[in-house]
């Protein structure tokens, strides 16, 4: 059975905002580390390369951090919504707008 947080009409909104809410942390948590890759692709661009080889790695990189800068902004946006969706589903089922 459940505990006190989850049983009873304001159960169900406290359990569905708390997995949005641990949904949010690890979508932040993928972006924060996304960035980080982003920072060691940035670290591989300022290198000076000498060789062809070295210089289409090095291009190379750049067209995988343009992509992955796309995918970071897209990580934000989910990461934004998800917060959001979270709190609206603790305070929507926790609320009464007077309406039946």
């Amino acid at each position: 059975m459940g505990n006190d947080l989850t049983d009873g009409i304001w159960g169900a909104g406290l359990q569905v905002s708390s997995e949005v809410q641990e949904l949010a942390v690890r979508v932040s948590r993928c972006a924060e580390r996304t960035e980080e890759v982003l920072a060691g692709f940035h670290e591989i661009q300022i290198l000076e390369w000498q060789s062809p080889a070295g210089r289409a790695y090095r291009d190379s990189v750049s067209l995988q951090a343009v992509a992955l800068r796309r995918a970071l902004d897209r990580l934000r946006e989910a990461s934004a919504a998800v917060a959001a969706h979270a709190r609206a589903a603790l305070t929507s089922d926790c609320s009464y707008d007077g309406r039946p």
